[in-house]
């Protein structure tokens, strides 16, 4: 059985790659104070694999991307807007962020996020 952490970061002119491993992405990435943290897991072409963290209060405000993203909620619970419509997302749940339509993250409590990103072919 394989267990958690093997992990081999390369950052060069394409993104930060990895070799195949086991990630416990709750504990990947830590709260801080008033403060939002990110790390970047994953980046490549084709899309890539932040984790973030939100201390209680925090949020990303409203904006849009030309791309396609999933937002898994590892830890508490996201207040997530998506065209002005509000919904909680709770510890496991999934919510899709389509491209080019406005959304923002805030954190009524601490949660713990990831996010990836799914960049199209065209």
């Amino acid at each position: 059985m394989r267990h958690l952490f093997d992990i081999s970061l390369q950052n060069d002119q394409k993104g930060v790659s990895m070799n195949a491993a086991v990630l416990n992405l709750q504990n990947s990435v830590d709260y801080q104070t008033d403060a939002v943290v990110s790390k970047i897991i994953f980046k490549e072409k084709g899309g890539s694999l932040t984790l973030f963290a939100f201390d209680k209060g925090q949020e990303l405000s409203e904006h849009s991307t030309p791309h396609h993203a999933l937002l898994l909620v590892l830890d508490g619970e996201a207040q997530v807007s998506i065209a002005g419509e509000q919904s909680a997302v709770p510890a496991g749940a999934l919510i899709v962020l389509p491209a080019n339509v406005p959304h923002a993250v805030a954190a009524k409590q601490r949660f713990k996020m990831s996010l990836t990103m799914i960049k199209s072919g065209n």
